[in-house]
């Protein structure tokens, strides 16, 4: 990407992302390391786990939506849990009624005996694509950007745009987009992803990079 093609604004920004990209480059790759040897080596608990997170994750701070995952696998409801018994351990995400209920219906899409076969299930798609428009159509409270988000954190969404409020109003800043969607269709999030993996192609940073970059950016950190 040409810097002196953009206005003075935009150009600062962009050279205020590329010289942060230097400094955390390693920490980002050595997190996108972690997520891709949970899909070659992680086992299917892991995997369900990152499920239940992105689904818990809408609107919800990440820590504590992880916190919420991390009490349910240490008391054993990860898998079998009924809806009131994970309502009780979500208190600190919000709509939990709801979210208790999505988790119960991935249990019954994903858990037989009380073993996950989600990892096993994804192995069936042809790629990634195909997997994150099975998930969208059929795992109930998940949108492009929770499919998005669970895929890369297991591995294998590496091309896929988070859209998230963070990255949306860098995005903005950056030039990329020219306002903030306060709503999805499928077409606007994927018209989105597509500029966004333009902006990556042109600046040298990968895509699931540029993500965590611009999480790093507004929280500080290098999380999920």
């Amino acid at each position: 990407m040409k810097k002196e093609n953009l206005p003075p604004q935009k150009k600062e920004a962009l050279s205020s992302l590329l010289k942060l990209y230097n400094q955390v480059r390693t920490t980002i790759e050595k997190r996108m390391n972690e997520f891709r040897s949970l899909w070659e080596e992680g086992d299917e608990e892991e995997v369900f786990a990152e499920l239940v997170f992105c689904l818990l994750t809408p609107q919800s701070k990440a820590k504590w939506c992880w916190k919420a995952v991390t009490n349910l696998r240490k008391d054993g409801l990860l898998f079998k849990g009924t809806k009131e018994e994970i309502r009780k351990r979500l208190q600190l995400t919000r709509f939990r009624n709801r979210k208790a209920e999505y988790i119960v219906l991935a249990q019954k899409q994903f858990v037989k005996e009380e073993k996950p076969m989600l990892k096993h299930f994804l192995r069936e798609f042809k790629n990634p694509f195909e997997a994150r428009n099975w998930l969208v159509k059929n795992v109930k409270g998940m949108g492009y950007k929770e499919a998005s988000h669970f895929l890369r954190n297991i591995g294998l969404g590496e091309d896929f745009a988070i859209l998230d409020r963070h990255i949306l109003k860098n995005l903005f800043v950056l030039g990329v987009i020219s306002s903030v969607p306060h709503n999805f269709t499928e077409r606007k999030y994927i018209k989105i992803e597509e500029k966004m993996r333009d902006f990556s192609s042109k600046t040298g940073i990968q895509m699931a990079h540029l993500d965590l970059l611009l999480w790093y950016k507004e929280t500080g950190e290098v999380f999920k």
